[in-house]
């Protein structure tokens, strides 16, 4: 995913939710979306790790991205999802809430995070599109991935 938006340019995401947040990441990156199947945990494995699953015969770990945002866990349910990405040229899996859709949107109506005052650090977060009644967290998912636990 690039770093810049480019101006009139139309986006396509893969939206998702995390605690009543919807977050966004570009489509390209996204190859399946998957029910919570089986996850074989990992012996000291950093804490955002669930573990891993057998995909077609490859072994694919699993980022529990509430834990990797530092939000409470949640038991999975019937809408919890694994999100099948290249990252990096690696491929992953990302736990989430819930899958909402793939949204195509103009670029123009996505602002830069806004300076986050916490020492939290937010730079994975690529941008905020303004939709009427939401708004949603686009994330660079390079970044995110790249970032230590």
């Amino acid at each position: 995913m690039e770093n810049t938006l480019v101006k009139d340019h139309i986006l396509q995401l893969v939206t998702f939710s995390l605690e009543n947040e919807i977050y966004a990441v570009d489509i390209l990156t996204v190859q399946e979306i998957n029910r919570i199947t089986v996850i074989t945990k990992v012996p000291n494995a950093p804490a955002c790790v669930e573990g891993v699953i057998n995909l077609r015969g490859k072994v694919i770990p699993v980022i529990n991205l509430r834990k990797k945002f530092g939000l409470h866990t949640k038991d999975v349910d019937e809408a919890s999802r694994i999100i099948i990405m290249d990252i990096l040229g690696v491929t992953y899996g990302l736990m989430v809430d819930s899958v909402s859709e793939v949204l195509r949107i103009p670029s123009d109506i996505v602002e830069p995070p806004p300076p986050m005052s916490s020492g939290t650090s937010c730079e994975f977060v690529r941008g905020i599109a303004k939709l009427e009644n939401k708004l949603i967290i686009l994330i660079n998912i390079d970044k995110l991935m790249a970032q230590s636990n």
